[in-house]
């Protein structure tokens, strides 16, 4: 049984400033929660606008972030050249077994961190999230990361899009072990009644209102099917500002029952997934992994999606949901269609998604995470003893 096991006192560290929501921090805050679950030390790492805004007590600050473009968003990193003494100090005074760096080669902690490590003492483990996240690797930076990258006794990739992109720059072993879930979360929410009570479908995009997640796309398709379906309701769901064209669409098509929801907290999240008859993810590419797609499943919602290499590892076209081409408004509407006109359908891919999506579980994936640090440290440890004997030979 996994209480069985040896403590370890294990570092994530994050180049993200952890203030601020997004997939690597949840990713981060929900392994860090499963492996103190098991009795594990977890102390959490990274830049921070303010200590004050993290309820971790276990969190440690390491300097500021300052936004830079990355992949479509805006990433909060930091480039700060004189926090190595403070990370001197703190590897000396907390000696981690496990130091486990995700997205290694953004902003410049985990370099310094890695520069400073002894492997004897404590295994690195490397995990990279992004597909075609950033421009550096292409401009001459990986030259300059390499020797960091060979530091990482152990390297994961969220996915398989995420895999071929790293690997191109960095080849090497790779265990890719998906992003996990908290299903129970959204498998026992309750849904706005005020909702589902009042005759509409509702169908919910719930994301950044980013230019790449499409929503635009489904403005389009949503704007057809008002047509037939007058008591349609889209409910978009996440924090930004709608792109131009969304709002010209808006303001052109005179659409109604389109309601902005501006960001919402986790628990409504799961809520309106519950709430949702269909969910809607038109993203446009860049997605190096479907989270919201297994939110969706966990919920038992059927699916709608672009096919773009991110979504369609995450779900089979027919099985759990509905793949179109990205940005196709008219295969969009069709499908769409097919799910409003077949209530049969869309209880059998959500049926397909509950069962599919217990993979993604937490504690599933903290287990798989965790096989990594011990099979990275012993092949880490084989290589250096057979290096030694050959030495010695």
């Amino acid at each position: 049984m996994q209480s069985m096991e040896a403590h370890r006192k294990i570092a994530l560290v994050s180049p993200y400033d952890h203030a601020f929501h997004g997939g690597v921090a949840d990713h981060i805050n929900s392994l860090a929660a499963q492996f103190r679950e098991w009795g594990h030390t977890v102390k959490i790492v990274a830049p921070c606008k303010s200590a004050d805004a993290i309820d971790d007590d276990d969190f440690i600050p390491m300097g500021r972030a300052v936004p830079i473009p990355s992949g479509g968003s805006i990433a909060r990193v930091s480039f700060s050249v004189w926090l190595k003494p403070q990370i001197k100090q703190m590897l000396e005074r907390e000696a981690f077994d496990v130091v486990h760096f995700h997205e290694p080669f953004a902003g410049l902690i985990s370099k310094d961190m890695l520069s400073l490590i002894d492997p004897m003492e404590s295994t690195a483990i490397g995990t990279f999230h992004t597909y075609e996240g950033t421009r550096l690797y292409k401009i001459g930076a990986k030259h300059l990361a390499m020797p960091y990258f060979r530091m990482l006794q152990g390297r994961i990739a969220v996915s398989l899009p995420a895999h071929r992109f790293i690997s191109r720059h960095f080849p090497g072993d790779y265990e890719i072990i998906p992003n996990g879930i908290q299903v129970d979360d959204f498998a026992d929410a309750e849904p706005f009644e005020h909702l589902k009570s009042d005759g509409m479908i509702n169908l919910l995009f719930l994301s950044r209102l980013e230019k790449r997640k499409g929503l635009k796309y489904l403005l389009g398709a949503f704007s057809r099917l008002k047509w037939e379906w007058p008591n349609l309701r889209l409910l978009v769901a996440g924090g930004g500002e709608p792109d131009a064209d969304s709002l010209r669409i808006l303001s052109e098509r005179n659409l109604q029952d389109v309601v902005f929801l501006g960001r919402v907290s986790d628990e409504d999240k799961f809520r309106y997934y519950k709430t949702a008859d269909i969910y809607c993810a038109p993203a446009t590419g860049r997605e190096s992994f479907g989270i919201v797609l297994l939110e969706a499943m966990a919920a038992g919602t059927p699916i709608v999606a672009s096919g773009i290499e991110g979504y369609s590892s995450v779900i089979t076209h027919g099985r759990e949901g509905l793949l179109v081409p990205p940005k196709d408004e008219d295969a969009l509407a069709d499908a769409l269609a097919t799910l409003l006109k077949d209530a049969t359908l869309r209880r059998r891919l959500a049926t397909a998604g509950t069962m599919n999506v217990q993979e993604y579980r937490w504690e599933r994936v903290a287990r798989r995470v965790m096989d990594c640090y011990d099979a990275s440290r012993d092949a880490w440890l084989d290589s250096v003893s057979r290096r030694a004997v050959g030495m010695e030979g």
